[in-house]
């Protein structure tokens, strides 16, 4: 399977479990400078929770557009926020910088401008 690394745990088969793949190919799927956040994908699939869509992307999102699937507040992944940060300054996503009460706090995803519906680009 071309989406993991050694480190990444697999089933008997060595296959990635069936609602991995599709949580996978819904984050492969969002636009560049767009996210949805974990509740998104689990309704855009009509299976699982945000808690399960997060489980797949940290043992197998590493390969997929990981930055692309977010909190709904809006928030960086805790210990992560540098390279998230990059991408999405690369790809233009829209982002609501910190306010002078925040002091040395990263920005948070404008989740009205950026969230994806999985319809439109």
């Amino acid at each position: 399977m071309g989406r993991m690394s050694m480190e990444e745990p697999v089933g008997e088969t060595g296959e990635l479990p069936a609602y991995a793949e599709r949580v996978l190919d819904v984050a492969d799927g969002i636009p560049p400078g767009r996210v949805m956040t974990y509740g998104d994908v689990a309704e855009w699939l009509g299976e699982g929770g945000p808690r399960q869509v997060g489980r797949v992307m940290a043992l197998y999102g590493g390969t997929a557009p990981w930055w692309r699937v977010v909190r709904a507040d809006g928030t960086l992944l805790p210990g992560h926020e540098l390279r998230a940060l990059g991408h999405y300054r690369e790809e233009g996503t829209p982002l609501r910088e910190a306010g002078r009460a925040a002091e040395g706090h990263a920005p948070r995803i404008d989740m009205r401008r950026a969230r994806w519906d999985g319809t439109h680009t």
